[in-house]
């Protein structure tokens, strides 16, 4: 690998080549991380969305959040009609796994948690609430006032949903990694039964333990399974 192939793999903006048909040619780090959490259907979309009208490069200055990524501008060139290739600027406001918080943090049953969360919405909501628990999960380390509030937040934004389901599962394939470790995700899946405005969710904590993910029907704590 030559210098320039290196300084591509270790830039910290995704850059991604497809072909024609959308199969990815190439990604580098940053990219193969971003691609376990977003369809490679949905990036593909986005670079022809943004491409040039003519062969060249064309670089969108824009607002785009997926998942828990923010970007401020997208650059997508070709010179041929088989390859497209394109990088995205992630926004500084992101927060990287590496900086996950592990203060606070005593070993917990998540599914105790989950309960008393929804125990206590049930009091005020006429929502029916199922719970979707992968038993196998052991307890593991967590931030639990903090990821109840988080979870009291989620279920107030789909207040006016009918049904909503909450799932706890292990990720497979995917993990968090934190100070160089790499850890499997335990994530919490709130679905609701119609979808509402996420726009109103807001959540920050500069020392959160967790990362929080919104889609128009679905918001999700991904955490790590820290054992001890």
């Amino acid at each position: 690998m030559n210098f320039f192939e290196d300084w591509v793999e270790l830039d910290l903006n995704p850059i991604i080549s497809f072909s024609s048909s959308g199969k990815i040619v190439y990604s580098n780090q940053e990219a193969q991380f971003l691609l376990s959490r977003i369809r490679q259907k949905e990036l593909f979309d986005l670079a022809l969305k943004h491409a040039p009208q003519t062969f060249g490069v064309d670089t969108t200055y824009i607002d785009l959040t997926i998942k828990n990524y923010t970007f401020y501008a997208i650059t997508v060139k070709y010179e041929n009609e088989d390859e497209i290739h394109m990088k995205l600027y992630k926004s500084a406001m992101v927060k990287k796994d590496s900086q996950l918080s592990t203060k606070n943090t005593n070993i917990t049953n998540i599914f105790t948690l989950v309960d008393l969360a929804i125990s206590a919405k049930k009091i005020k909501s006429k929502a029916k609430f199922i719970k979707n628990y992968d038993p196998s999960i052991p307890e593991f380390k967590i931030n639990a006032s903090e990821f109840i509030k988080v979870l009291n937040l989620i279920y107030d934004v789909f207040e006016t949903s009918e049904m909503l389901t909450t799932s706890v599962i292990l990720k497979i394939g995917e993990y968090i990694k934190i100070d160089g470790k790499k850890h499997s995700i335990i994530s919490v899946e709130v679905f609701s039964s119609i979808s509402c405005n996420t726009n109103n969710f807001s959540y920050k904590d500069e020392d959160a333990s967790f990362i929080v993910t919104r889609d128009e029907d679905k918001i999700t704590i991904d955490l790590p399974l820290i054992l001890e």
